[in-house]
């Protein structure tokens, strides 16, 4: 995958621009050393990697300002990173940028639990928010599965969702406000604790723009109080397709679950041997998840058997106790971890209509087989956010390149039946040249424009989301 060529006069200015950096900044927030710059050469999407020119660490918003004032003037690109967990290539370096890293801006700045919400600098990661008010009995909904990892600043970036987003919404749902800072070093604060403000709805924009409007450095999170209680359940079958039918006659149904997650026989024998989490012998299962008072679970779970017994499960297990919850949600949790062992893997986050999933899974499935490569399953059903799993050997050659094909066969099939390319890792790098398939050019043209009036330098996070012609014609490179 091409990345854009270093601009000769920024390395040959190398030196300056470090320079420039260190006399503005504390001596520990810029890193210049190769091997340890080598640290940020990737994100999650790991096939591809290019080291960086320098990396600032900041701790504070006014440093954030001051490192993009100076970058700004010299014309030096910059790729903002939270964790590093993106898995679209959001986070990829170019040889001539300088990568800007949150993570040490991690720090809760308040908490209102009267108004629900809590206000955080933004490399704070998302487990660690309803860390900090689970002892008061609040929660941050969203989830991502590398919420263990994963910092605010790339869900906002990305509007990150997770297992639980079918019943709370992603990142979008629960975003009160930012403050973030522009290209120029312009410092702006955009919606806030109170709820929605007047006029355009610029926090909308901000959310899921991965990085090119600015960088956010501050958040005002919506947190919510515990569920009274909840409950999974784990339904196997015989079939892929007849799992997603019966997905499908769940939400048809009226039924909310807080979470519908999906799992097919590669990703079960991966994680019952990586977890031992004790999943059956299925071609695929699902984790059904409810919650409220217990006659509120109960009559929810009711219909959610009578709907899975039409569908003839081979197992229909009700987690009897928290231990037991514990064990239907391990495996789950552990998947992509455990699907690493089996060797190399491209994560794909193509979302379609809930109807269409038994279609899709069948498609994915004879795709799997033209391409001669093994495609593991594993996704947020609920939302029919899907997360395919191209298995390749990355010293093989060739392969990487046939799973990029695949993969781009994969999500125009998403396009296809009325989804789209993205539900929550964003666009980065992996799918900018297949935007086309779901936009327009005046779709393009609009999206741009956006970006010209945020960054007219166009030096936030080049290469990413838009196709690379179009974004070197907007940056004026030859």
């Amino acid at each position: 995958m091409e990345m854009p060529r270093p601009s000769s006069m920024i390395l040959s200015r190398r030196a300056q621009i470090v320079a420039q950096l260190r006399a503005a900044l504390p001596k520990s927030c810029v890193i210049d050393d190769p091997l340890e710059t080598r640290v940020y050469e990737c994100d999650a999407l790991s096939a591809y990697r290019c080291a960086p020119l320098a990396v600032v660490l900041p701790r504070s918003t006014a440093e954030v300002a001051t490192a993009l004032r100076i970058c700004h003037a010299l014309g030096v690109p910059v790729v903002p990173r939270g964790s590093g967990t993106s898995l679209a290539g959001g986070a990829m370096p170019s040889a001539d940028c300088v990568v800007l890293g949150v993570a040490r801006m991690n720090a809760v700045l308040s908490a209102d639990y009267d108004n629900r919400f809590i206000h955080v600098q933004s490399g704070r990661t998302n487990l660690s928010v309803t860390g900090a008010v689970e002892a008061r009995g609040f929660f941050y909904a969203p989830d991502p599965s590398s919420q263990l990892a994963c910092a605010i600043a790339g869900n906002i970036a990305m509007n990150s969702g997770g297992a639980h987003c079918l019943k709370y919404g992603v990142t979008t749902n629960n975003l009160l406000g930012v403050t973030m800072v522009k290209m120029d070093g312009t410092v702006v604060t955009i919606g806030g604790p109170w709820g929605d403000g007047y006029g355009l709805d610029l926090l909308g924009v901000v959310c899921g723009s991965e990085g090119q409007l600015g960088v956010v450095t501050e958040a005002w999170l919506r947190i919510l109080p515990k569920p009274e209680g909840a409950r999974p359940v784990l339904v196997a079958f015989n079939s892929s397709e007849v799992a997603g039918a019966c997905v499908a006659d769940i939400i048809r149904a009226g039924i909310l679950p807080v979470a519908i997650e999906f799992m097919d026989r590669p990703c079960i024998r991966a994680t019952e041997a990586f977890a031992h989490a004790g999943y059956p012998d299925c071609e695929a299962l699902l984790i059904i998840e409810v919650e409220g008072s217990a006659p509120e679970i109960d009559e929810q779970l009711s219909r959610i058997r009578a709907i899975a017994a039409r569908h003839n499960p081979i197992e229909f297990t009700e987690a009897a106790d928290e231990a037991q919850a514990k064990r239907i949600w391990l495996g789950r949790k552990s998947a992509f971890g455990a699907m690493g062992q089996m060797g190399d893997y491209m994560c794909l986050d193509g979302t379609i209509p809930v109807s269409q999933l038994s279609y899709v899974l069948r498609r994915i499935g004879e795709l799997s087989a033209e391409y001669g490569l093994n495609v593991g399953n594993v996704f947020h059903a609920g939302d029919g956010n899907m997360h395919p799993l191209i298995l390749y050997n990355a010293n093989k050659d060739g392969d990487l390149a046939k799973c990029e094909a695949l993969g781009a066969e994969i999500l125009k099939l998403c396009v296809q039946v009325g989804g789209c390319l993205s539900g929550e890792h964003g666009i980065g790098l992996e799918k900018r040249d297949l935007m086309p398939v779901q936009f327009t050019p005046a779709d393009l043209e609009a999206q741009m424009r956006v970006k010209d009036v945020f960054d007219p330098s166009w030096l936030l996070n080049p290469a990413k989301v838009f196709p690379l012609a179009a974004s070197a014609a907007r940056r004026g490179d030859t």
